[in-house]
């Protein structure tokens, strides 16, 4: 009996000690076993837990807002600015040899537009340098664009005059922009075009925002948990800081997800309906452009079937329509675009233009007697100047740049909406994780409360 009441004794004594260990001042964190330490552990763990949370949301929030800002504010202004230096240095050169081909008085309308392009493309170019574009091509597009209008300036000039040379400086000038210019405009175009569409999909990429939904998810969880552990130990059905923190966490994680899927949409939506079918159908429409110049100059030339015509086949048969053409691929990128209209109308002209240029070589070979002018040069020089081929050029021009032009402007709509899907959801994340915080603080504090 006395060896029994002796180890009774001593078992009270351990769990006396265990109880003091328990309950020392300074020591609380410590203990893992008795129900208000458990609670102040539960506490801690969740408070950096959520903390943890709210700092990777902040980050999502901020990587993916930042992504869609620059494609607002850098990408997407340096690609149109680069799109447009592109069209407008062929534009020019088309123009300049319209200019030529006209006569020694070539029309104001002509000198004008010609005038206008190179503004327009200096004017780009300066945009390009403030958005951060490439120097060096930027550099050699100013040089480049200096000598090309030097070298029309002289062909105008003695295209006033009479003078047979003017036709040579408008070759050398047309040889400097289809051999240095254009192919630089179009690196630079493609180069800020790929920059614009890697921005657009860090914008837009999952990773990152499945890996901040679904430790949400892991957290609410959480909360759930230690919820049912405090009914069972507690019998409180309800603790209300638990349930203000879970709820503040769910909208806070809606508002993510939410402003994640419709900014995506709206990125995506900008690429389909605006810049993708916008590069499709500026291949084309600087094709076109090309093969009237080309078509100019084989006039000018007046020597029949040149390295120009050539040229001018060349491009016919790459532009279609047709399967894998210029245009058919332009017309089924621009499918659902607001340029959708006018890219088919495209794949529609463009089979008359090319006939009216079957016209304008017969007349300038003498081979069409029954034409006005009885097939001469100057008849196929009118046709292509003022009359139908002209026109099927100016109609089929026409559509394609209003095509890239209603594409261009839907993709700046749609990325300026994806940006504001972004509008005050980092600052609104922040206060709700610390409103957590202080919910998780005051609803266990309270259960903590009854054990003193």
């Amino acid at each position: 009996m006395a060896g029994a009441a002796q180890v009774s004794a001593g078992r009270q004594a351990g769990q006396s000690a265990v109880l003091a260990r328990r309950e020392a001042p300074g020591r609380p964190w410590r203990d893992h076993a008795s129900t208000p330490g458990r609670i102040r552990w539960m506490l801690g763990w969740l408070v950096v837990g959520t903390l943890a949370w709210g700092a990777l949301a902040a980050f999502t929030v901020n990587q993916h807002a930042s992504a869609a800002g620059a494609v607002v504010t850098s990408g997407e202004p340096l690609a149109y600015d680069a799109l447009q230096a592109w069209q407008s240095l062929s534009d020019a050169n088309d123009e300049a040899s319209a200019a030529i081909l006209a006569g020694s008085l070539p029309p104001q309308a002509i000198v004008a537009r010609y005038q206008h392009d190179l503004d327009v493309a200096r004017g780009d170019m300066v945009d390009a340098a403030r958005h951060g574009g490439p120097a060096g091509d930027l550099n050699a597009l100013s040089t480049g664009l200096g000598r090309y209008q030097d070298e029309v300036s002289r062909a105008l000039a003695n295209n006033q005059l009479g003078y047979p040379v003017g036709a040579g400086y408008l070759r050398q000038a047309s040889g400097l922009m289809t051999g240095t210019l254009l192919p630089v405009a179009h690196d630079l175009y493609t180069t800020e075009d790929a920059r614009l569409t890697t921005t657009s999909a860090q914008a837009t990429g999952l990773p990152l925002i499945v890996v901040t939904i679904v430790a949400g998810i892991a957290l609410g969880l959480a909360y759930w948990r230690c919820g049912r552990w405090l009914y069972r130990r507690t019998h409180r059905v309800l603790n209300v800081g638990l349930l203000l923190a879970g709820v503040a966490g769910t909208l806070a994680a809606a508002w993510l997800a939410g402003a994640f899927l419709a900014g995506r949409a709206d990125l995506q939506a900008a690429q389909s309906q605006g810049s993708t079918p916008a590069r499709a159908l500026a291949g084309a429409d600087i094709a076109v452009l090309t093969a009237h110049s080309d078509e100019a100059l084989t006039l000018i030339n007046n020597s029949g079937n040149d390295q120009n015509e050539a040229g001018f086949q060349a491009l016919r048969k790459a532009l279609g329509p047709g399967p894998g053409t210029l245009l058919t691929i332009a017309q089924r990128a621009a499918e659902g675009s607001p340029g959708a209209a006018r890219a088919a109308a495209a794949s529609q002209t463009a089979p008359a233009w090319f006939a009216q240029h079957q016209v304008v070589r017969a007349d300038d070979n003498g081979g069409n007697p029954g034409t006005a002018g009885g097939g001469t040069h100057q008849e196929a020089v009118s046709l292509v100047v003022s009359g139908a081929a002209g026109n099927a050029f100016q109609v089929l021009s026409a559509d394609l740049s209003e095509a890239i032009t209603a594409d261009n402007a839907a993709f700046a709509d749609h990325a300026r909406s994806g940006q504001g899907a972004f509008t005050g959801l980092e600052p609104g994340v922040i206060v709700a994780t610390l409103v957590m915080v202080a919910a998780l603080a005051w609803g266990l504090s309270r259960r903590l409360a009854e054990y003193r």
